[in-house]
């Protein structure tokens, strides 16, 4: 193991499924999962005891489940960067998990090339969510964002270059090196995006530049 590689823990509590992902992942260049587990409670040791850079997590486990461990990782200060796995299309699930902090979120019906982007998303400090799931929310939200794609023309050139990096999962610290302005800039830049299209808070913002990315180019 180089000391470049990703280290992973995962956990799924399904044996055929977690063991899937380990290959999926271990045939990538640059990652190692160093720990498996069954269950949220042995994850959570194991992130704690390892101290991988990353956690790939089923968010349905027995007892302790993906955002409980993704609770405690927050609460304990642990540095690992998270990614969910599930099966689910809710969006509310998304929208907790964002919340929670979490950076990667991926539909297990993705291919193994989609939980690998995911991961190297996340451990370069971006999100990264399934196309599948933003095409969903595409088709599930067509009036709310009929009305608010009509007040994208209210955006100046300024607001839509930085919707444009936010689509592509850049941070803040991102969009203000390549825009050459101050991350507080960058953050004033937000707030009135989201004041002029109706979107709430930072994760109500993401999922919309991911929405409409075709729409920015």
């Amino acid at each position: 193991m180089a000391a470049s590689d990703l280290r992973l823990v995962i956990a799924d509590d399904h044996p055929l499924m977690r063991h899937g992902i380990r290959q999926s992942l271990e045939a990538a260049p640059g990652i190692v999962v160093i720990g498996e587990a069954g269950d949220g409670e042995t994850a959570l040791q194991m992130i704690g005891a390892l101290q991988p850079d990353l956690a790939v997590l089923d968010i349905s486990m027995p007892g302790m489940d993906g955002f409980g461990v993704a609770r405690e990782v927050q609460a304990r200060r642990l540095n690992v960067g998270v990614v969910f796995l599930t099966a689910q299309t809710d969006e509310s699930l998304l929208d907790a998990a964002l919340d929670l902090g979490v950076r990667g979120y991926v539909l297990k019906e993705s291919t193994a090339s989609d939980i690998v982007a995911a991961v190297r998303a996340v451990a370069a400090g971006q999100y990264y969510v399934s196309p599948a799931l933003t095409g969903r929310l595409i088709r599930g939200k067509q009036e709310t964002e009929a009305r608010q794609t009509g007040r994208m023309k209210d955006l100046t050139p300024a607001e839509m270059r930085v919707m444009r990096l936010i689509a592509e999962y850049k941070t803040t610290r991102e969009i203000a090196e390549a825009l050459f302005v101050s991350p507080l800039t960058v953050e004033t830049h937000r707030r009135n995006i989201c004041e002029k299209l109706g979107v709430r808070g930072s994760n109500g913002l993401v999922k919309f530049a991911l929405a409409h990315k075709q729409e920015l180019r």
